[in-house]
């Protein structure tokens, strides 16, 4: 910590003076692709992510941007945004980590260095596809089909801040989510937020792995983000996600401890019509290898990615 205290003047000499917001943004990028910072828990791009950063230190919202980038900051302002900045850069803290917040779908959740930063495709899955209507089963990678679907009592494995959790109780409002992690300090944060969208009497929180501590339940839909990144992988990740809790990352040698455990114990927690629905993020070809028999069926996500994917209750059952 002190030798980066102490390189900070320097590294941020060219910092402008009595600048427009417009000027310190610029300035932010530039040191964004100076310092090799990693991308991808807030934001994409630089521009971004840092305008992001700035607007929330300055206190102000974010659809106030086009109309504050000219403004003048003040010295005291200025003060806070340089300190954030060299947060940023030399200890590579998360922006979301900084700000102690995240966004999901539209919601804003509390987030701190107990639990990984709120990212999911299942942002882009709930509102297309988990409406509850039936859907045609012409290409299961086109349109997995929720025909005759209920959707009252919900699971979310490996819940994390809860995130996912609430989308689903706003998403579905007259449904029950158990939210399941093995991370008591995660629960804590998760707790915060179940609290602040005031859905404490529908989503409750569960410590456990997997099922193993979750009272004896059916579920018409269990959703899991678990950790999915192989071991290997995590050893080498960028500093900003080497800041994530590595529980919450980490998924054995191949990634698929998780999703394995998950797998055995989800055909006895499934309804009969009841579906699992899972982010595997780069390891689709290798849940197709070993999970053929299940006949996984993906989701089209926006870019291409495609890594969430459907099994139903009934491939499930029988799956120890």
């Amino acid at each position: 910590m002190g030798p980066r205290r102490a390189a900070e003047p320097d590294r941020l000499a060219g910092a402008p003076r009595r600048a427009s917001l417009g000027a310190w943004l610029r300035f932010a990028e530039g040191l964004y692709g100076s310092a090799g910072l990693a991308l991808g828990q807030v934001s994409a791009t630089a521009h971004d992510e840092a305008l992001y950063l700035l607007l929330h230190t300055l206190g102000l919202p974010m659809d106030s941007a086009a109309a504050v980038l000219r403004r003048k900051l003040t010295a005291a302002e200025e003060i806070s945004v340089r300190s954030i900045l060299a947060r940023r850069v030399f200890e590579r803290v998360p922006a979301a980590y900084l700000t102690k917040e995240a966004w999901l779908g539209g919601h804003r959740f509390y987030v701190d260095e107990r639990v990984i930063i709120p990212r999911s495709y299942f942002v882009e899955i709930i509102p297309r596809f988990l409406s509850g209507a039936p859907a045609p089963r012409k290409s299961p990678r086109r349109n997995p089909a929720f025909s005759g679907m209920k959707t009252g009592t919900i699971a979310d494995v490996c819940t994390g801040s809860g995130c996912l959790a609430i989308l689903l109780a706003h998403h579905f409002p007259q449904a029950t989510v158990d939210a399941i992690d093995l991370s008591a300090p995660a629960l804590d944060v998760a707790k915060i937020n179940v609290r602040a969208h005031r859905l404490a009497r529908r989503v409750k929180l569960h410590r456990s792995d997997v099922f193993d501590a979750v009272p004896a339940a059916q579920y018409d839909l269990v959703v899991s983000n678990p950790p999915y990144e192989p071991s290997a992988d995590c050893d080498v990740l960028p500093p900003e996600f080497q800041r994530e809790p590595r529980l919450a990352l980490d998924g054995g040698a191949d990634g698929l401890d998780i999703v394995r455990k998950l797998l055995r114990q989800a055909g006895r927690r499934l309804a009969p019509y009841g579906a699992l629905l899972m982010e595997v993020g780069g390891l689709r070809a290798a849940i197709d290898r070993e999970f053929a028999a299940l006949k996984p069926e993906w989701f089209p996500t926006e870019d291409g990615a495609d890594c969430v994917c459907l099994i139903r209750g009934s491939s499930l059952r029988g799956h120890v």
